[in-house]
């Protein structure tokens, strides 16, 4: 039979089984003109697996928590100790390396190492901080400041003057208005195109912006707080949002953690409930920007605690006697512990977080999903 295909037609057969048959040619192709991924990290402080399975048991309705698939597990030890405070547990969140206790930003050798804010943000990412504590507190401290000891909050504070930071709401407003050094740092930053507000307040899209809403931290919620938390991470999506760019987001539920310090049951489960309310806004906002990566998880657990059967005084016989419908918070300890930390994750490249691995090896997953080689990072 003759051939009446013409070499036109032949061609374009050629150029589509080249594509059917390299789908990962396909997929590149593909990929450079996808928008960059945005990540929002959540951390909540202190939280365990029993302080999650808490929000299963002490909340009126199903818990945000139950919307993930992906899940893995953290192990939390740093390199001076094998239960980790706050500043090396989130120096292994931001730089992609163990160190020891009490550090920010810093590597187990003593040397300033780029953070995932800093790397970003050099890229032309936008970033925010969201916290309840002081600004310049271990956790939010760790992703823009570098210093030997967590505690040394004036000299935190001057980090934020690199302009590596978009956003930043929680409290520390003494760091920046009432120092030793007698320097005024609110307006130092406003001399750099932030606007710094004192209280909750409406944005200015055109700067940079910084909330300073109490002289220490933001009161917990048995001391009165309302839905600050949530708020405050609407605020900075909406702000990232307004800014037409890719960004990343960190937002700190501090005070899980307190409750187990203070073995106070009604303290922690209160900060989880408010914590799951936070993840439901960030849920939210997901599904209107697929294009965004969720993950969650802690710096460690506090308290070791269990959930057990509950006991009460019967009246009539006098005996303590197993309630059914109620269970106990326990704890077993008033300090951190090396209890491995649950990872929940949504979005684009979600699978990524699934196993079980080190803490620092949450920063090489969200670097890998957004496709940047840590090899190739310049080092400091």
């Amino acid at each position: 039979m003759k051939n009446t295909r013409s070499p036109f037609y032949v061609f374009v057969a050629t150029i589509l089984l080249v594509l059917f048959s390299h789908p990962l040619l396909a997929q590149k192709k593909h990929k450079k003109n996808e928008e960059p991924l945005s990540i929002i990290f959540m951390i909540g402080d202190g939280m365990g697996l029993a302080q999650v399975s808490s929000a299963f048991y002490f909340n009126d309705s199903v818990p945000n928590f139950s919307q993930f698939k992906t899940l893995g597990l953290s192990k939390t030890s740093c390199t001076s100790h094998k239960i980790t405070d706050s500043a090396a547990g989130a120096t292994a969140f931001s730089i992609g390396q163990k160190t020891f206790k009490r550090a920010i930003g810093l590597t187990k050798d003593t040397l300033r190492a780029e953070t995932i804010l800093e790397t970003l943000s050099n890229r032309g990412y936008k970033t925010g901080l969201v916290c309840l504590t002081a600004i310049t507190h271990a956790t939010p401290a760790s992703f823009y400041a570098h210093e030997n000891d967590r505690d040394v909050n004036d000299n935190i504070a001057l980090h934020l003057l690199n302009e590596k930071v978009d956003f930043f709401s929680g409290g520390g407003l003494k760091f920046f208005n009432k120092r030793k050094d007698g320097r005024d740092l609110i307006k130092e930053l406003e001399n750099k195109n932030y606007k710094i507000h004192t209280q909750q307040e409406p944005f200015d899209p055109s700067k940079k912006n910084g909330y300073l809403l109490a002289d220490e931290g933001i009161p917990s919620k048995v001391e009165g707080r309302k839905a600050y938390l949530q708020e405050a991470t609407q605020l900075s999506l909406d702000y990232l949002d307004a800014q037409k760019k890719p960004f990343f987001l960190m937002v700190e539920g501090s005070y899980i953690d307190w409750g187990g310090h203070d073995k106070n049951a009604d303290l922690m489960i209160q900060e989880v409930l408010d914590f799951d309310k936070t993840i439901g806004v960030v849920l939210q906002y997901i599904k209107k920007h697929p294009n965004t990566l969720l993950v969650i998880t802690a710096d460690h657990e506090t308290g070791g605690v269990s959930l057990d059967k509950f006991y009460e005084k019967n009246p009539v016989t006098g005996k303590e006697e197993e309630v059914p419908s109620k269970v106990a918070v326990n704890f077993s300890s008033n300090q951190h512990t090396t209890i491995l930390v649950p990872v929940f994750a949504k979005g684009k490249s979600e699978e990524l977080f699934s196993g079980i691995y080190e803490n620092n090896e949450i920063y090489h997953k969200m670097m890998q999903a957004l496709n940047i080689n840590t090899n190739k990072l310049k080092k400091n």
